[in-house]
């Protein structure tokens, strides 16, 4: 399976369909679907059963929804653009990920 250029945690902005424009932070990614949920984008109405047993309420809840990775790119952490994601090496040896526009690490 091939890296992937987006982890959790990274902020990201959505560049097609219709929250095209909005920004937010990765929650989870499925690697298997090449799928990520983003913090405040892509909400659905879930509507959910009263679960006494587990202290679940019930009703319609509202929730993020799992959006394909081609449609996102990671934000810049020192410019605040969107960029394309590189690999390189340092030279203490370990691989990082980098913002091509500007050459800031993504790793933490």
């Amino acid at each position: 399976m091939a890296m992937l250029k987006i982890h959790k945690g990274d902020t990201v902005q959505v560049i097609a369909g219709k929250d095209r424009g909005k920004r937010g932070r990765v929650l989870r990614i499925d690697r298997e679907r090449r799928r990520a949920v983003v913090e405040g984008v892509n909400m659905i109405k879930r509507h959910t059963r009263p679960n006494p047993s587990q202290r679940v309420q019930g009703g319609i809840v509202e929730r993020e929804a799992a959006l394909d990775m081609s449609n996102l790119m990671v934000i810049s952490p020192d410019s605040g653009t969107r960029t394309r994601v590189g690999f390189k090496k340092l030279e203490n040896g370990r691989k990082v990920r980098y913002a091509k526009v500007d050459g800031a690490i993504l790793d933490r």
